[in-house]
Formats: structure tokens, C-alpha cells, sequence
């Protein structure tokens, strides 16, 4: 049986607080949905003569694609800055935190990001007679998380 108040921690209007870089170059918002947490590892297998075990050697990390959606940016001069400097053909890569907040905003998980770089931002569709979110899809290829 799961707790009642650790369904409520998770109940409608929980989001996650992304952190990324810092002043004077970076991006922080909050975002209804964040996938593509992990890691992946590829490593070498061998083959010793008379041992029926292999053994593994690690080759290298796999990066790995964070998506965050339906969002807003808050540091938005900022974040401008990034993608300014992406087009210019600079690349930064920034590490930073994803936090899953409850819905009272209380922390309730903390991801470390580490080599972000943004592959693709998709801002909302623009109608006049609808209220829509700033941001409703950012891609990024990144190192791994902790």
C-alpha cells in the first residue's frame, strides 16, 4: 500500500525546476515534463586465453538526449545568450540541476546534469485567443546524470 501523503506530495501541479549554466550564460524554468534521465555505458568485451570468463573494459559514456517540455524559461536574456552563441557556431556546454517539486514546490528529487548542449527548441504555436506555455519543447544532448 502506498503512504497517502506521499501520493499527495506527487498530486496534479507538481513540476521540475531546471537549473543549467548560471549568470551570465545558462537557463533556468520549470517544466511539466522532463524525459531521457540516465546513463549509457558501451564497453569491450575480451577474451583471455584459458578463462571461460570474459572480461569488460569500459569504453565510453553514451550521450544521452534530455527533453524538457511544456515550460516556461525564466531567465530568458539568458538563454537567448546560449542559442546566440550556438548559432554563431560557439558551443558551451553547461551543467547544472533538474529538482521534481511537489505542488506545493517543496523538492522532492535532484538530478545532476553534466555537458548540456542544446540540439533543438521548439517555441509554442502562436494564437491570440489562447493563453500558451513559452516554451514547448527543449532537446539537449548531454554526458550523463547522477
Amino acid at each position: 500500500m502506498i503512504d497517502q501523503t506521499l501520493m499527495e506530495d506527487f498530486a496534479s501541479g507538481a513540476f521540475f525546476d531546471v537549473l543549467l549554466g548560471g549568470n551570465p550564460l545558462g537557463m533556468s524554468g520549470r517544466f511539466t515534463s522532463v524525459s531521457g534521465l540516465g546513463m549509457q555505458f558501451e564497453y569491450e568485451t575480451v577474451m583471455e586465453g584459458g578463462s571461460m570468463y570474459p572480461r569488460y573494459f569500459f569504453k565510453n559514456a553514451v550521450p544521452q538526449t534530455l527533453v524538457l517540455e511544456q515550460g516556461t524559461v525564466t531567465t530568458v536574456d539568458t538563454f537567448s545568450l546560449w542559442v546566440d552563441l550556438v548559432n554563431s557556431g560557439v558551443d558551451v556546454p553547461l551543467a547544472g540541476t533538474i529538482t521534481l517539486c511537489n505542488h506545493e514546490g517543496r523538492p522532492m528529487r535532484t538530478w545532476v546534469i553534466a555537458g548540456a548542449h542544446i540540439v533543438r527548441y521548439v517555441g509554442p504555436s502562436l494564437d491570440s485567443n489562447q493563453a500558451q506555455l513559452a516554451v514547448n519543447r527543449i532537446e539537449l544532448l548531454y554526458g550523463g546524470c547522477t
